[in-house]
């Protein structure tokens, strides 16, 4: 009997509802198990909390304390192993923008192109 490993966590980060029900549906279908925030400084809750999140999706503008961007660069900072996509449909930012390992998706974006993205991250984990 071999033991499957558990699928990866994927915290999601997106002001709007409707986007943020979209890409937890997207990831949840592509086997991921997923948590959701609203914003960054319910994110950093959640990543203060636990300690199995390995992806965070997040949005750029967002309300609260800090955007998507300055989120990312507090993940990276805090919780160096986490690996981090960023979208936004206003912003696009430049390479140096982004925190080491960060990947950035324009929105719209194709629902195969997260999945593609989270993927890319989690090659040989999942069963």
């Amino acid at each position: 009997m071999t033991l499957a490993h558990p699928p990866p966590v994927v915290l999601v980060v997106e002001d709007e509802p409707l986007l943020r029900l979209n890409a937890v549906d997207l990831l949840e279908e592509a086997g991921y198990a997923v948590i959701e925030a609203c914003d960054a400084d319910a994110a950093i809750e959640l990543l203060a909390a636990r300690l199995d999140i390995r992806l965070v999706f997040t949005d750029i503008d967002m309300p609260g304390s800090m955007d998507g961007l300055r989120l990312a660069a507090a993940i990276r900072s805090r919780w160096p192993p986490i690996d981090i996509i960023i979208t936004s449909g206003k912003v696009s930012p430049s390479a140096s923008d982004l925190p080491a390992r960060g990947v950035f998706l324009s929105k719209p974006y194709r629902g195969d192109a997260l999945v593609g993205a989270a993927d890319s991250f989690f090659t040989g984990l999942q069963a």
